[in-house]
């Protein structure tokens, strides 16, 4: 098996492998040239991640300036926006559903790794899948720690650390993060009152 097959199946591997560092620098080139747009280059902004995540959806905005390892294990669903600083360090996949909004400084980390210092000290790392489903909001500053899941129509507060799994229809808070309350009807009804009032 090689190393980037271990990294792929979630085992360690050695980050200085030929295969993975090729992936790794197109990803630096491709993340240096999208920092380098500005507002009138949507288009170009566009095609840049196209080619840098293995899927992008349609309507997804990312602000500048955005950082992540490899790109192409990085898929995203449509009517996606990411705030500025986001961060994504994809070692394993990252799937992010649809109307997904992270405020800004979000980091989302799937790499891990080893407790035992001589494993570490020779370079080995891991890493475990985040998902994303759809019809989230993570507040600024939030942490998504590696192996998380979070469910459909989820509010994740400013600066939580995500450490655990966490179901549907909740907002959650805190670090570390944990369930606040469920997401009810009654919610539903104030913020249709608040849109159909302005």
């Amino acid at each position: 098996m090689t190393e980037k097959q271990r990294m792929e199946e979630g085992f360690l591997f050695l980050s200085t492998d030929t295969a993975i560092l090729t992936e790794y620098k197109k990803a630096k080139i491709l993340v240096g040239e999208f920092n380098s747009t500005n507002e009138n280059e949507s288009a170009r902004r566009c095609r840049i991640l196209k080619e840098l995540f293995k899927k992008i959806g349609s309507e997804c905005q990312i602000e500048p300036p955005f950082h992540c390892d490899y790109g192409c294990n990085t898929s995203i669903g449509d009517n996606f926006h990411a705030g500025y600083d986001c961060l994504i360090i994809d070692v394993s996949p990252v799937t992010i559903g649809n109307n997904v909004f992270l405020g800004p400084r979000v980091g989302i980390y799937t790499a891990a790794y080893p407790i035992d210092a001589d494993v570490r000290n020779k370079g080995y790392a891991y890493g475990k899948p985040v998902s994303i489903g759809n019809n989230v909001w993570i507040g600024a500053n939030s942490v998504i720690n590696p192996g998380v899941t979070i469910g459909d129509n989820v509010v994740i507060g400013s600066g939580t650390i995500v450490t655990k799994n966490i179901p549907d229809n909740v907002v959650v808070a805190g670090n570390p993060c944990r369930i606040l309350r469920p997401i009810t009807d009654e919610d539903r009804s104030y913020w249709q009152d608040q849109l159909n009032n302005k």
